[in-house]
């Protein structure tokens, strides 16, 4: 304890107080590098928040003890990354966020003892428009949705019916598709009774008109440009698929056009076959008929007596008839059949197709390119065919080019990059080597500006002091002035010790010295040579 304390009086207030400031300031700037790497990274557990779920969310975090960041006046909430979907699924099973909107939990706490039936007939439109924003807000591309409701109730003794009607306003990332439009409108429409998907309207932020709710139906034609486009759509995907597995991955256009025929058709037509009859009835007639004329048709009174045989009269004439007449009736089979072709038909198929050549690299790092042989734009042509089913009847085309790509070599051609091309940096990982190497630099400076000087001054004091040190120590062992006188002798070997022993200090000094002026020398040699300079001339003047 007595050489710390020696030691902190030799040091001085200055230099202790400079001390203290520098180990200060070092403890401050490492705890801060400390902290800040040992804190987990940061990720975006929910964006774009309501200030009612923000609140909600940030009050379960804090009961939950976990450390969370607050971005962009509360709208986003940031967690470590590794709590990300643990987090996630613990708020979905409070069913948070509620997307700023009140759905069927308005029951959960309400008094139905106390409540009239117009409230509550204002909370359950009030649900029913929450939880179809919630559905809504659940598409792609949908950041946000708001739904108002307009369900008319019918006025007693009254025989007219007011339909229902709907408006949503949309906050969109990007366009939404015509499919995706109809998709909202039908599914609002299907949740609410009595409600026509032509009755509903669809606004997006920036007020433009998505769908009208006039009551004009144009649903089929949106469904019909809808499902020509889709068909293109996978048709040109199933096309790009095949042909990237051959020529490469984006090595390839495609284009589709598809004609459809919407009409829908109605045919009837029977059928008679003559070879396959069957009797179905038979009727036969016949008549028989005999008559006698004695007098030859003449009228007469002999004629007009009865019995005119007994009275001897004329010999009677006879007339006989017979007739016979049948009918037969047949039944012939008979076929009818009638055919719904409903409209969707595929009248014609168009593809183009525009492959790019091969490309090489050669040893001097030169590109070269080679289009390609007819044989493989013929497998091409085939492979395409195959995939849309080409019907030659139906009038489809398919045209198959090898066209040289403006945009040049493909990125991914193979080239000499070394090890480096296999590691794979992401944003985050770039951020934390640079923030890291900022680190290490900041430290290295405060150790070589701050802490080097700081012990080099304090090993120079030391070293200054050691030749003090000597000298108090060859002194003391001198005689004292109270110890017995010394023989002659003794008195001459004490004296010959002490002048070597000064000796031995000057020559320390005297070294120090020296070094000391080359340490100078070598720190400041133009202001050496000056001085130099200055004392030559000085001794060349009279």
């Amino acid at each position: 304890m007595n050489g710390i304390v020696a030691l902190l009086n030799n040091l001085g207030p200055a230099r202790l107080g400079a001390m203290a400031a520098v180990t200060a300031a070092l403890i401050g700037f490492f705890g801060f590098v400390i902290v800040r790497f040992s804190q987990p990274p940061m990720a975006t557990l929910y964006a774009d928040l309501a200030l009612q779920d923000s609140a909600a969310i940030v009050k379960d975090l804090e009961r939950a003890g976990v450390a969370y960041e607050l971005r962009g006046d509360g709208s986003t909430v940031l967690v470590p990354k590794a709590d990300v979907a643990r987090l996630r699924m613990k708020m979905a099973e409070a069913g948070l966020p509620r997307g700023g909107s009140v759905g069927y939990e308005i029951f959960d706490k309400s008094d139905a003892l106390g409540t009239t039936s117009f409230v509550q007939n204002i909370n359950q439109l009030r649900a029913l428009e929450g939880e179809l924003a919630r559905t809504i807000g659940a598409i792609e591309r949908i950041q946000q949705a708001r739904v108002h409701l307009v369900i008319p109730e019918r006025a007693l003794f009254s025989r007219d019916k007011l339909d229902p009607s709907a408006s949503i306003a949309l906050r969109v990332q990007g366009e939404l598709d015509p499919g995706q439009i109809r998709a909202i409108r039908h599914l609002v429409a299907s949740a609410v009774q009595g409600l026509k998907p032509e009755r509903v309207s669809i606004v997006d932020e920036a007020g433009r008109l998505l769908a009208d709710g006039a009551g004009d139906d144009t649903m089929t034609d949106l469904a019909s440009d809808e499902r020509t486009a889709a068909y293109e759509r996978r048709i040109k995907k199933q096309i790009e698929e095949i042909v990237s597995s051959v020529a490469g991955h984006g090595r390839a256009r495609v284009q589709v056009n598809a004609e459809f025929d919407f009409n829908r058709i109605t045919q009837t037509s029977d059928s008679y076959d003559p070879e396959s009859r069957v009797v179905r009835s038979t009727q036969t007639r016949e008549e028989s008929q005999v008559s006698t004329d004695a007098n030859n048709g003449q009228v007469s009174v002999a004629n007009e007596v009865p019995n005119p045989a007994a009275q001897g009269g004329a010999t009677p004439v006879r007339d006989q008839s017979k007739k016979s007449e049948e009918t037969v009736n047949y039944e012939i089979s008979r076929t009818t059949r009638t055919e719904v072709v409903e409209g969707g038909r595929i009248k014609r198929v168009s593809v183009a197709v525009v492959v790019d050549g091969t490309y090489a690299r050669d040893g001097a790092g030169n590109v070269s390119y080679t289009p390609r042989t007819n044989e493989e734009i013929d497998r091409i042509t085939a492979l395409v065919r195959s995939a849309i089913g080409f019907d030659q009847k139906r009038g489809d085309q398919v045209e198959v080019v090898n066209l040289r790509f403006a945009e040049g070599p493909p990125p991914g051609l193979p080239a000499d990059e070394g090890w480096l091309s296999q590691l794979k940096f992401g944003k985050e990982d770039i951020m934390q080597a640079a923030e890291t190497g900022v680190f290490l630099f900041l430290t290295l400076i405060v150790l070589l500006m701050v802490v080097r000087p700081m012990v080099r001054r304090i090993l120079a004091s030391d070293e200054e002091k050691e030749p003090a040190a000597a000298a108090l120590s060859a002194t003391a062992q001198l005689p004292a002035a109270d110890s017995p006188p010394l023989s002659p002798e003794e008195l001459k070997e004490s004296e010959t010790a002490r002048k070597i022993a000064y000796a031995k200090i000057q020559g320390q000094l005297h070294a120090q010295s020296i070094a000391k002026v080359g340490e100078l020398v070598d720190q400041n040699p133009q202001e050496t040579v000056g001085i130099i300079r200055q004392w030559m001339q000085q001794d060349a003047t009279p």
